[in-house]
């Protein structure tokens, strides 16, 4: 004990130590946890990593599929289903709901990505003449001949299992009785599907290689200029646009189409995927349209 100070003064200390000791340790507990902050993973309610958040790389975007865009929506005949993932933030949006739809040549980037699941080390010769016609070109003898090389169906619904789509379904049948278009296309999804296969191209993980993603990408950076149009709508040249886009005749008449397209955008301060789906469109050129202003209004709200 310190000379010159009593046991009745040492003890009264010594209490008061301790309750200094409690009184931090209820401050620290309340910064932390009392405030509803979480320590790791998203920010409460935003989306965003908390990470980001910390640094003040990021900040939360407001729904880009709202407002103008919704308004465009509802003037529109038919069915749409859309949703957008930030890249930088991880926020998702969604707009429409409803059942799954048929997918048409969009399913083509599923077929391919389950083949470079397949080949780790890069497509064989034979099957990258393939995949080269069917994303580029749309080609679809090219992507019947994949279909079957991928496992159909099955092949199909074991990678899409795997890339975490729950709502997707491999369509039974390539020649369907009395529909006169390859049956892959009648494959089924929603949009956060195709965000979810997308995304799977734009991060790395564990299903596809480093190599494997960028040369889904160059395929999908170079489809043909008339191809060229959907999710790249409204985007200005120099920013870089990976799409896919699919367009089917429903009926014999012609007048029930479904037109989708799904890609990344990528530049001007903007890093996004999108994935529109349209049924009940009364032609081709009315679902293009539709997806096309679509696409120029999320490209503005993105900035």
């Amino acid at each position: 004990m310190a000379a010159g100070i009593t046991r009745t003064t040492w003890t009264v200390l010594r209490a008061a130590g301790v309750a200094v000791v409690v009184a931090v340790i209820a401050l620290i507990s309340l910064a932390g946890c009392g405030s509803g902050a979480p320590r790791t993973g998203t920010a409460a309610g935003s989306g965003i990593p908390a990470a980001a958040l910390a640094s003040g790389t990021e900040s939360a975007h407001a729904d880009p599929l709202a407002g103008a865009a919704a308004g465009y929506l509802g003037q529109r005949n038919g069915s749409v289903l859309a949703a957008v993932y930030d890249v930088r933030t991880g926020q998702t949006w969604r707009l429409g709901d409803g059942p799954p739809q048929a997918e048409a040549s969009v399913v083509k980037l599923d077929i391919l990505q389950a083949l470079l699941a397949q080949w780790p080390a890069g497509l064989p010769v034979g099957e990258q003449s393939l995949a080269k016609r069917m994303i580029e070109d749309s080609d679809n003898d090219s992507a019947t001949s994949l279909w079957y090389a991928a496992g159909g169906a099955s092949g199909l619904t074991v990678y899409n299992s795997r890339a975490g789509l729950t709502r997707t379904t491999p369509s039974s049948c390539v020649e369907c009785t009395g529909f006169a278009w390859p049956g892959w296309g009648l494959t089924t999804t929603v949009p956060a599907d195709q965000l979810a296969l997308l995304r799977k191209l734009v991060q790395p993980g564990p299903l596809l290689s480093a190599a494997a993603r960028r040369y889904a990408l160059s395929l999908m950076e170079n489809v043909l200029p008339g191809q060229a149009w959907g999710v790249s709508g409204g985007v200005p040249a120099g920013v870089t646009v990976a799409l896919k886009n699919g367009w089917l005749p429903l009926n014999d008449a012609q007048t029930d189409w479904q037109v989708n397209s799904v890609g990344w955008v990528s530049g001007d301060g903007r890093d996004y995927l999108i994935a529109v789906l349209t049924t009940g469109n009364p032609s081709e050129r009315y679902g293009i349209d539709t997806i096309n202003e679509l696409s120029a209004l999320t490209w503005q709200a993105m900035r």
